[in-house]
């Protein structure tokens, strides 16, 4: 029961913050500040009450409409408070089960949430602001040295130079056979900060499940898409968030299988 409740409690956390993130989504790449002023409607840009304000239950009750001016309220707002809620849950389940400390629990919580923020910033406006990225890497570096943390400060400076270093290099090669910029900046700064937290080896695991995700959602959504130039526009971000997640949990296993799996 106290299982139940544990997880209930953090799911809760996760959509109280979630409703934040959504704020920072809206605010960060317009350069609005995220303390203040308080949320408005977008279309009639009254003031959001508390009682309106309450994630998911305010959507539910109010039919997913503004109580004022009665324009429709995007669906992406419960998504993302649902979704940090279940990401803090799978944070939470590292601790439950001993496979994990608390301080690393913390760190699962800020990577979800930075990540979920970088994913849909990146999906709409095709950037990943430095905001995000270079308080990450300095916080990915910072934490290595602590004692709670698996990751040694070494392995953590490593990765951040591999990470870096590794997708400039892959953006300097696109940039030169496409004759267009293949990768922007903020995915560069992305990886390095990945590879702050992750390490040299996760990140490369990041590279290939990032990059198998983007040939094959690039594909259905080319095919699909009507229009045909859009389409090959695609961020990368989201796809390296999704693959960050991975070899943040999952890493470790991953790895261990592949070489296990070519040793035989």
């Amino acid at each position: 029961m106290l299982e139940i409740i544990s997880f209930v409690f953090v799911f809760l956390v996760g959509l109280i913050v979630g409703s934040f993130v959504n704020v920072c989504i809206y605010r960060i790449p317009r350069k609005i500040s995220i303390i203040k002023p308080r949320s408005r409607c977008p279309a009639c840009q009254s003031p959001i009450k508390a009682l309106d304000n309450i994630p998911l239950i305010s959507f539910v009750i109010l039919g997913g409409k503004c109580r004022n001016c009665g324009a429709k309220i995007s669906w992406r707002y419960p998504l993302v408070e649902l979704a940090n809620g279940f990401l803090y849950v799978l944070a939470f389940n590292l601790i439950l089960h001993g496979r994990d400390n608390w301080g690393i629990f913390v760190v699962a919580l800020y990577l979800s949430t930075v990540f979920l923020i970088i994913f849909f910033i990146d999906l709409d406006f095709r950037i990943i602001p430095d905001s995000l990225t270079i308080s990450g890497i300095i916080i990915g570096l910072a934490v290595s040295f602590l004692p709670c943390m698996h990751l040694r400060w070494l392995d953590s400076f490593v990765g951040f130079f591999i990470g870096g270093a590794l997708f400039l290099t892959i953006a300097e090669v696109g940039d030169r056979i496409f004759k267009k910029e293949s990768m922007g900046g903020g995915d560069i700064k992305l990886a390095a900060m990945m590879g702050a937290f992750l390490g040299w080896k996760n990140i490369l695991l990041v590279l290939v499940i990032a990059s198998f995700l983007g040939v094959v959602f690039g594909v259905v959504l080319i095919l699909s898409a009507k229009d045909k130039i859009s389409a090959r526009t695609i961020p990368f971000g989201p796809y390296l968030v999704i693959a960050g997640l991975i070899a943040f949990y999952w890493g470790e296993q991953i790895i261990r299988y592949y070489l296990e799996f070519i040793s035989r």
